[in-house]
């Protein structure tokens, strides 16, 4: 496969970009990697990038955008922080990745069994890690089942799945809300804005639409 160009970039509407990573996904789980020359790519990227979409995702290591949508060198840019949330600087990274770098989606990724979403589940404080769990305990407080206190903590798997699963939510209402770049690309058809998630038990991703 190679590199996408400006043109190959440009005839890619939101949808398309978002089936493109549901192939890449599924080709990852069936182990069916497609044929790219990687190597080739950086000689085909040297000049410039044309990405089609804009993963944020966690740090997690077994959540590597690139491997679970099976992408290639310039293929995607991917934004990476504990939690998958946004703030000012990540929210200006998806902006230059989708106003001036003309990628087609954004995608806010979280996963299963998150130890970010653990944390604030459980309220943890240590170092700078305080000040990033803070930014996840909304989440926790959305969900309000169990109502029960000792089933609202990591010990409680499906808690904190729910949890991720309302982080990634919010963390979509928050790019609305507080990029009026973003958000006037979705309205104008331009970009989409969606949510998915990660099962770290067989690698599949599944899109909320």
């Amino acid at each position: 496969m190679k590199a996408y160009t400006k043109e190959t970039q440009a005839a890619i509407s939101p949808d398309k970009a978002v089936e493109l990573l549901k192939e890449g996904n599924k080709r990852f789980t069936n182990n069916q990697k497609a044929e790219r020359n990687l190597l080739e790519q950086v000689d085909d990227t040297k000049g410039g990038q044309y990405p089609f979409a804009t993963i944020l995702s966690c740090i997690d290591s077994r959540v590597s955008a690139e491997l679970v949508f099976d992408q290639g060198v310039g293929d995607i840019f991917s934004a990476r922080v504990a939690g998958n949330f946004v703030n000012e600087d990540i929210l200006g990274s998806m902006e230059f990745a989708c106003k001036l770098a003309g990628t087609k989606v954004v995608v806010v990724l979280g996963h299963t069994a998150c130890g970010a979403v653990k944390g604030a589940c459980d309220h943890a404080r240590l170092g700078n890690l305080t000040a990033l769990i803070k930014k996840i305990e909304p989440a926790v407080e959305a969900v309000k089942e169990p109502i029960e206190a000792d089933k609202r903590n990591s010990k409680n798997i499906d808690f904190v799945n729910e949890v991720s699963k309302k982080n990634v939510e919010m963390t979509i209402e928050n790019i609305r809300s507080q990029s009026e770049v973003l958000k006037e690309m979705e309205d104008n058809g331009e970009i989409k804005i969606i949510g998915a998630m990660y099962d770290i038990n067989d690698g599949t991703v599944a899109f909320y639409e």
